[in-house]
């Protein structure tokens, strides 16, 4: 496999090869990034190295600007506790896309076990991870690898992940990892009240009945994400993900302590800043397309780093490839008036998913492609 220091003389100018043909040999190899770190290489392949002229956007995320922090412990307390948190969460959910939150009601140790069950699984004998390589998202609801995107994006991204379809239809529990298993489900089940609560927040931010997102089953599907970012011995070549917004109608991120993360705020690079035992929670494109820009879908991405490994836990609340039904989401009619017209055509989450699967994570936004 051709490494950064076959055959260039500059960042910029890569060398010749079938980049084809090694995108293969790595993912024949089923072992992942994590595999080239355990062989012990100090020089990343080329299919991973970045346009450096991307690269060269300021990595330090050092900013003035700090994601909001909204505290759930007095959600249920009272109507004016309620309502101030709502104003929160529109505040955030206007100028930001992008919020941190505290007294959520999943306990730490179950945090905490979910991170280590993630780690399990990327740290077992490779020959058991390899069973669960393979790129059927159509039909295979767990799975491990690569990069969703590894074939169609410009440069892979230096992660490697789980990923489980959760909602509505689980998986068999046999067909998870054993490694975190129990702790897999355990965690959905949890996740999933908590985003109950949070899309409640959201309909009465958007000035709806509280029940308005969840009615139109915004909540109905879980894709689970483990993601594991190895130690990279050339951080500054690379990224453990490249820009992008979620595919989601609301995302909720476990992170571990290490940082990496990074949104896009007023053309500023923002840390995400680790606070244990706090989750992110960030909306996606679909909740962009039914508030019809009323609420936003940003931008973010997560460095590479020469320590590690970066474990985080992404659950994207919406239904994924194998979903039986065919609902059209479009502006939600409450929203709109002569004044704010309809930006987007109604689209099905499967619809908008093949196009968003099929440009990859290439900073572009897959909205643009459903606009009227």
């Amino acid at each position: 496999m051709i490494t950064a220091d076959a055959g260039y003389s500059n960042a910029h100018c890569a060398p010749k090869y079938d980049r084809k043909s090694e995108l293969k040999a790595f993912d024949d190899t089923k072992a992942g990034v994590k595999g080239l770190v355990d062989a012990g290489i100090t020089k990343i392949p080329w299919i991973f190295i970045h346009d450096q002229l991307k690269l060269s956007n300021s990595r330090s995320g050092d900013s003035e600007f700090i994601i909001p922090i909204i505290d759930l412990g007095g959600v249920n307390k009272d109507a004016i506790s309620r309502a101030k948190i709502v104003k929160q969460v529109q505040n955030a959910c206007q100028n930001w896309g992008f919020f941190q939150i505290v007294n959520h009601g999943i306990p730490v140790s179950i945090l905490d076990e979910m991170i280590d069950g993630v780690i399990g699984f990327h740290e077992q004998d490779t020959e058991v991870k390899k069973k669960f390589y393979t790129r059927d998202y159509q039909k295979r609801k767990v799975l491990y690898n690569t990069n969703f995107d590894f074939y169609v994006a410009p440069a892979a991204n230096w992660r490697d992940t789980l990923s489980c379809v959760m909602a509505p239809n689980p998986p068999d529990p046999v067909e998870l990892p054993e490694v975190c298993r129990d702790i897999i489900v355990d965690y959905a089940k949890k996740t999933t009240e908590l985003a109950l609560t949070l899309f409640e927040l959201i309909s009465e931010a958007l000035g709806l009945n509280a029940n308005r997102l969840k009615d139109m089953d915004c909540a109905e599907g879980l894709f689970l994400l483990g993601h594991y970012y190895p130690t990279c011995p050339e951080p500054e070549l690379t990224m453990g993900t490249d820009s992008h917004a979620d595919s989601s109608f609301l995302t909720v991120l476990l992170q571990d302590r290490l940082g990496g993360l990074q949104v896009l705020h007023e053309n500023e690079w923002v840390n995400v800043t680790p606070i244990h035992g706090a989750l992110v929670v960030n909306l996606g494109d679909m909740t962009q397309l039914i508030s019809n820009d009323k609420f936003k879908s940003v931008n973010h991405r997560v460095l590479a780093k020469d320590v590690g490994p970066r474990v985080s836990v992404a659950c994207f609340f919406r239904s994924h490839f194998q979903s039986e039904k065919a609902r059209r989401y479009g502006p939600i009619n409450e929203l709109l008036s002569e004044e704010n017209p309809p930006i987007y055509k109604e689209v099905t989450v499967k619809e908008y998913l093949s196009h968003s699967y099929s440009i990859g994570l290439d900073g572009t936004s897959p909205l643009d492609h459903f606009k009227l």
